[in-house]
């Protein structure tokens, strides 16, 4: 019996001056020769952004480890989240951004593109405090102004941090070809 694994490379890209071409990618493991019975289906593409390819089996190992903190999480949320990964760490690259881990320089660009920008307002902070008094236990402003702000802060850096990514995918090849229930095994 014959053995025969194929890469089969029908999604990558190509640029030209003014023009991009696109192509899937699958591998395929199969005995006897390539177009006879046999052939099973081991890995695919399931994302692109830009030129990085996410596969299917990238995504159902990511949503495996996830799905053990995250009980409730999606096979799409996890994708979905895995390009918005790829989008930070692409423009992180492109700006030049150096750090040793991939999670450090996601750090380090949401630091310096998000959290920078972000200041909470002493009314915005008592604001919230007078709307919430009850949940807060009646406990005085003073005691709880810093986890207020941290909280606050924090709101408002995922608010700017979409909102970038948003800004990012428009500006970016990104094409999902995983279909609905399609990743689950």
């Amino acid at each position: 019996m014959q053995i025969a694994v194929f890469f089969l490379c029908s999604f990558f890209t190509i640029h030209f001056s003014s023009f991009t071409f696109h192509y899937s990618c699958a591998t395929i493991h199969g005995s006897r020769c390539f177009g006879e019975e046999g052939g099973e289906l081991i890995d695919r593409v399931v994302a692109f952004v830009d030129n990085n390819a996410i596969t299917l089996s990238a995504l159902r190992e990511t949503y495996e480890k996830t799905k053990k903190t995250q009980p409730d999480i999606t096979m799409e949320e996890v994708l979905q989240t895995m390009v918005n990964r790829l989008l930070l760490l692409n423009d992180a690259r492109r700006l030049k951004f150096e750090a040793k881990t991939d999670e450090e320089m996601i750090d380090l660009y949401i630091d310096m593109k998000v959290k920078a920008f972000v200041q909470v307002k002493e009314a915005a902070m008592e604001e919230y405090y007078r709307q919430h008094e009850k949940e807060l236990k009646d406990a005085p402003y003073e005691s709880v102004r810093d986890k207020i702000e941290e909280y606050l802060t924090e709101k408002e850096i995922n608010r700017l941090l979409k909102q970038h990514i948003e800004e990012l995918r428009k500006k970016t090849y990104v094409k999902i070809t995983l279909h609905e229930g399609e990743g689950v095994k």
